[in-house]
Order: C-alpha cells, then structure tokens, then sequence
C-alpha cells in the first residue's frame, strides 16, 4: 500500500516541477505571462522605449530648444506610422513659481510641443494639451537636477 501512495506523490512532484518549467503551459494555465518584456508596437510602453516621450524646457521657458527638436519629430514620424494613435501632450513645471504662474507655463510648453508635431505632419485633432503645473513632479527634490527633470511636455497616447 505505501508503494502507490508514494508513485502518486512522486507523479504529482513531476507533474508539478514539468508544468513550472513549461513556459508554453504557465502562459496558458494563468501561472505566467508569455508576452513579460515585449513591448508592443503602438504603445505608450513603445513611444517611451523606442522614441521618447518627453522634452525638456529651460527655466521659465517653453520654446523648443534644438535639441529637443530631434524627439518630436520622431514623435511625429511614429504617429503617422500609428495613424490610429491619438495623444495629449502634457505640460510641466517645477515647484518655483506660484500655482497660477506654473500652470500657464506648462501650457504653453505643452502648446509649443504639439505646434511642433503639427507642423511635422500631425494633424492637430489628434492631440490634446493638458497643463499640470507643478502638481506632477516626475523628480522630487530641490535642486536644479530635480527642477530639470520636472520642466518637460510629456506625450501620452490616449
């Protein structure tokens, strides 16, 4: 009697130890995720990774400086490659400055980064413009590292 009793914990230890290491049957059984680190194309994982999402402005300004030029013009070159995409560009600041002042700013860095996708091809319907201000640091800190992080226009696909 011990001898079934121990093939059946012995067949269940296999069992077990086999679906573990089958990456095909742990994506289909809910165990894994087949697709872990593949990014898909279209995708704001895909803008992120492979384009850039993001430009950077100097203190209290939201011209485009040269060389963030680069970034939205293969913003726009992978827009019109997703032609389905739509996007809101999303306006920055750092902490310095009243709420109202911060506010302004990062719309018209939001603005001036959208003017460059339309006028690289991008038809403007297709992007929104959104000004957080200071309320969204992506560093915290008060230093001009962080603040540097923090004055950016930030393309999201919607």
């Amino acid at each position: 009697m011990t001898a079934p009793k121990f093939l059946v914990a012995f067949a269940a230890a296999a069992l077990l130890s086999a679906c573990a290491s089958d990456p095909e049957t742990a994506a289909t059984s809910g165990t894994g995720d087949a697709n872990a680190g593949v990014i898909r194309p279209g995708s704001q994982e895909d803008l992120r990774a492979n384009i850039g999402d993001r430009v950077f402005f100097g203190t209290d300004r939201s011209n485009i400086q040269a060389d963030q030029r680069p970034v939205l013009e293969r913003q726009a070159r992978w827009l019109a490659q997703y032609a389905q995409n739509q996007v809101t560009v999303e306006g920055h600041a750092d902490e310095r400055g009243t709420r109202e002042y911060n506010l302004a700013l990062a719309q018209r860095r939001a603005n001036a980064a959208r003017d460059v996708l339309v006028a690289s091809g991008v038809a403007g319907s297709r992007i929104q413009t959104v000004s957080f201000g200071k309320d969204r640091p992506e560093s915290l800190g008060s230093d001009e590292t962080s603040w540097a992080q923090n004055r950016r226009a930030v393309t999201v696909v919607r």
